[in-house]
């Protein structure tokens, strides 16, 4: 799958159903077949949506911890609280089940946002939110994340 891109303002409707935006549902098109599984983010109050592929990925990574280790098989738990499988429907639309809608205090207005190859289900304001309390120090954090020092590139 290729890299997903943009992020859409949209609606739940009352039945707790987004429709896909139609440029995300495009880039989505070679895997809407495959499904979908929905989890809580381990870092944010948001929702993360995996292609199933993605899933899978991350899930064999996963089975290779040793699950003799308590703090290996508490992680696993945790991690995989409240997974859900989901589907598009043929109307577009894909449901967020009650429980991660309570989690991510979705209600009406949200947004949606391509994480590279997942797609994170944020409450508009709380999105916003996250987005302002992050842009004070993310200069910094870019430079620590994506910085590279001259000497890795035979640069003097």
């Amino acid at each position: 799958m290729d890299l997903l891109t943009g992020t859409y303002d949209c609606k739940v409707d009352a039945k707790g159903r987004l429709m896909m935006p139609a440029m995300l549902k495009k880039q989505l098109s070679p895997v809407l077949q495959d499904g979908f599984v929905l989890r809580r983010s381990v870092f944010q109050k948001c929702l993360e949506l995996y292609p199933m592929a993605e899933w899978q990925v991350l899930m064999g990574k996963m089975n290779k911890l040793n699950r003799f280790k308590k703090k290996n098989n508490d992680f696993i738990r945790r991690f995989t609280a409240g997974v859900k499988l989901v589907e598009v429907d043929a109307n577009g639309r894909l449901l967020i089940p009650k429980d991660l809608t309570v989690f991510a205090n979705i209600s009406k207005d949200i947004v949606v946002a391509s994480a590279i190859n997942i797609i994170e289900i944020w409450d508009k304001d709380l999105y916003e939110k996250a987005i302002d309390d992050a842009a004070d120090d993310f200069a910094e954090l870019a430079e620590e994340v994506m910085g590279q020092d001259d000497e890795e590139y035979g640069i003097s």
